[in-house]
């Protein structure tokens, strides 16, 4: 997808909130202009439920990012964390992994867990500078432009003073 297609920044105050069903034609922008296999609209939709909790980092009136994550018994399973181009290497991806890791802990959850691409150092890096530890992988997890792409998993334990 053209790069074209996604929105630029704005240099303002951001701010991280939840997200609404109103939000989603800005995620959906985001979505589909970041991955090669992206969520659909009803996949989105059908997160937006008690157990689940999904955060938008907004900046100058923008959807610059979103975060999906699932509640499961104590447990929040990170399952979509995306920026849009213009925002990246700018600290919204951080900015809204340390409010769903806080909220988490907060909501009583007792570990965050969540998969990565082998193939996306980036966020790997990312993820483990935040304190998650690498405890597993998932062989053939995610959808690649050819066959199938393993994941890493990964945990933060939300218990630890």
């Amino acid at each position: 997808m053209s790069q074209d297609f996604c929105p630029p920044v704005r240099q303002t105050d951001a701010a991280i909130r939840p997200l609404e069903p109103a939000d989603l034609p800005g995620v959906l922008d985001i979505e589909l202009c970041s991955y090669s296999h992206p969520w659909s609209e009803a996949v989105f939709r059908d997160c937006f439920r008690p157990d689940y909790r999904l955060w938008g980092y907004v900046s100058g009136g923008e959807l610059g990012g979103y975060a999906v994550v699932a509640y499961l018994f104590d447990e929040a399973h990170l399952l979509n964390l995306c920026v849009a181009p213009g925002f990246r290497r700018q600290g919204a991806g951080r900015q809204l992994l340390r409010h769903l890791v806080a909220q988490a802990a907060h909501d009583g959850m007792k570990q965050t867990l969540l998969e990565v691409r082998v193939s996306n150092p980036g966020a790997m890096a990312l993820y483990a500078s935040e304190g998650f530890r690498v405890i597993g992988q998932r062989p053939d997890y995610y959808p690649a432009v050819k066959g199938r792409e393993d994941a890493s998993v990964m945990a933060l334990d939300l218990t630890a003073d």
